[in-house]
């Protein structure tokens, strides 16, 4: 699957069948279901997934959250839009 791919499986009511769980978080995101997406991802406790929670709660505002769970990923917030980083973060997972 590719990013376009990816964007196209959003048109759709469910996610695609065997998507990796980070993915599937950002998935949700796209969909607006902000709160199944930061479920899964508190549930996993790895790097990655701290950068994902760091955009979700940047994403919701929450700018001093989120900049705790970028330290957590190991890195800061990106100077780019949403949009952008979401889009990193899919090709990031892919």
């Amino acid at each position: 699957m590719n990013l376009e791919e990816f964007i196209a499986s959003l048109t759709v009511k469910s996610p695609p069948n065997g998507m990796q769980p980070l993915l599937l978080a950002l998935w949700y995101d796209a969909k607006g279901d902000w709160e199944m997406s930061h479920n899964i991802t508190q549930e996993i406790d790895t790097g990655e997934a701290a950068q994902i929670h760091a955009y979700l709660h940047r994403k919701e505002g929450d700018i001093w959250n989120a900049d705790y769970w970028y330290q957590r990923a190991g890195t800061t917030r990106p100077s780019y839009s949403l949009e952008e980083e979401w889009k990193v973060l899919v090709e990031n997972h892919l």
